[in-house]
């Protein structure tokens, strides 16, 4: 059995996710390919092939992959995976898109967010907003999914480098184009792969309040989240959810500020090592799951806190 596995990039650098997943594909066959997918990338076929594990790598090349659209992504993949028995993506938004589009295209099955492997092909996975686990066991004759890289280890990088060969670009996809993209840059960590994360809810009220999260997340060298709630009020842009309908994340460090602990928040940050809870309610769901809890004003705690800090 042979996987191929999607690369999570920029077109300039590997995305740490693909290290993780390729741990998770290891143990699902015997070998794994990982497919680069994109426009002037063979630097990131070169940090790919380097992974141990790693049995080839197919760089697909080509403009329209440039900003990997999942319509076009999709349609690659789905001509590339006659030979494989594992069709595996990161479960970050192009992967969360692009998968269900190649399992229509197969006619085959999906299963999203692996994050256990019991063998080839039974996985676990949370569903009901990580209430419960479900044990899966698929029928069809090839895997596709989703997996859910911060429940995995990351890959190293070996002393070898695994074969890139050139893999076939499906025809330009017509029905959709792209037209721009807008980037939130910023001098911070990376919100999925930082060590630190300070998240903030609707206990900040306001964008004073988020703006007093930020100075304090800044003094910790952290990245900065916020619940879908906070983000719906117009206090945090898109790109900062974390959640169920956000970003998944796993940090060593996380503080929850001003955050009830709804179940669609809290599902995505099970994996984070320590998490410290700041709400005036001590009643509120988030002390259920945190580890250090402080009963306070969110954003009286968080200037205090910055100000012990500095």
């Amino acid at each position: 059995m042979t996987a191929l596995l999607i690369a999570e990039h920029d077109n300039v650098t590997l995305k740490p996710g693909t290290a993780r997943a390729l741990t998770a594909a290891l143990k699902m066959a015997e070998a794994c390919d990982i497919l680069v997918a994109g426009n002037d990338c063979e630097g990131v076929a070169r940090e790919a092939a380097k992974l141990s594990g790693v049995n080839r790598v197919l760089l697909a090349e080509a403009p329209q992959l440039a900003q990997e659209l999942p319509e076009e992504l999709s349609e690659t993949v789905a001509e590339i995976a006659t030979d494989y028995t594992h069709i595996l993506f990161v479960n970050n938004t192009v992967g969360k898109a692009a998968m269900p589009r190649v399992a229509a295209l197969l006619d085959i099955s999906p299963i999203s967010d692996i994050h256990s492997v019991f063998g080839p092909k039974t996985f676990e996975r949370e569903i009901y907003a990580g209430s419960l686990l479900s044990e899966v066991e698929i029928l069809d004759e090839k895997v596709i999914g989703t997996i859910r890289i911060t429940a995995f280890a990351p890959t190293k990088a070996g002393d070898a480098s695994a074969p890139i060969v050139p893999a076939p670009v499906a025809p330009t996809f017509t029905k959709a184009r792209f037209v721009s993209f807008n980037e939130h840059k910023s001098d911070r960590p990376e919100l999925v792969s930082a060590r630190v994360v300070v998240s903030g809810g609707r206990g900040l009220h306001d964008k004073a309040g988020f703006a007093a999260l930020e100075a304090f997340a800044d003094t910790l060298g952290a990245a900065v989240g916020a619940t879908r709630t906070a983000v719906d009020m117009g206090l945090a842009p898109n790109d900062w959810q974390v959640g169920q309908t956000g970003k998944i994340i796993a940090p060593e460090l996380y503080f929850a500020v001003g955050i009830s602990g709804a179940m669609q928040h809290t599902a995505g940050i099970k994996d984070s090592q320590t998490v410290v809870a700041i709400n005036e309610d001590p009643e509120a769901p988030i002390f259920e799951v945190a580890d250090l809890g402080l009963v306070m004003d969110a954003v009286t705690a968080v200037n205090g806190l910055r100000e012990k800090l500095s």
